[in-house]
C-alpha cells in the first residue's frame, strides 16, 4: 500500500467538492456544477489512483496524478473561454472584459493540484539486497 497514493487521492476527491469558481449571481460552484461529464471523469481517475495505491501500483498512480493534472489545465481553459464567450452578446470589449471579469477563482484549484502533485511524486519501494549466509565460515 501507498500511503503517499491514498493522502493524494483522497485530497483530490475533498479538492473536486471544494469551490473552484465565484460567479456573482450564482455563489461558488464545484467540479459537479461546472460541468458533470469532467466531473465524472475526474473522480473516476480519483478512484483509479485510490486503488492502484492499495495495490500499490506506482505507475498507475503517476499516472493518475498527471492524467489530475491535465483534467485541471483543460477545466481552467474551459471556465476562461466559457466566460469570455458567455459575454459575447455585449459589444463593447471593456464589458465583455469586465462581466467575465466578475468570474472569481476560488481555492479550490490549489488543493486540486496539491493532490495532483503528491500523486505524481509517489515513488517506488527500493529493494535492499542482504547477503545471504552460505554456512561455511
Amino acid at each position: 500500500m501507498k500511503v503517499q497514493g491514498v493522502i493524494g487521492a483522497a485530497i483530490l476527491a475533498v479538492g473536486g467538492l471544494c469551490p473552484l469558481i465565484r460567479v456573482p449571481v450564482l455563489g461558488n460552484w464545484n467540479y459537479f456544477d461546472l460541468d458533470v461529464s469532467i466531473a465524472t471523469v475526474f473522480y473516476v481517475v480519483v478512484v483509479i489512483a485510490m486503488i492502484a495505491s492499495l495495490l500499490g501500483k506506482t505507475k498507475v498512480i503517476r499516472s493518475c496524478g498527471w492524467i489530475a493534472i491535465a483534467l485541471v489545465l483543460v477545466t481552467l481553459a474551459g471556465v476562461y473561454f466559457k466566460s469570455h464567450d458567455a459575454f459575447s452578446f455585449l459589444h463593447f470589449k471593456k464589458a465583455v472584459n469586465f462581466a467575465s471579469g466578475l468570474v472569481k477563482y476560488k481555492w479550490g484549484w490549489f488543493v486540486i493540484v496539491a493532490g495532483a502533485l503528491a500523486l505524481t511524486t509517489v515513488s517506488r519501494d527500493k529493494v535492499i539486497l542482504q547477503p545471504t549466509s552460505t554456512g561455511s565460515i
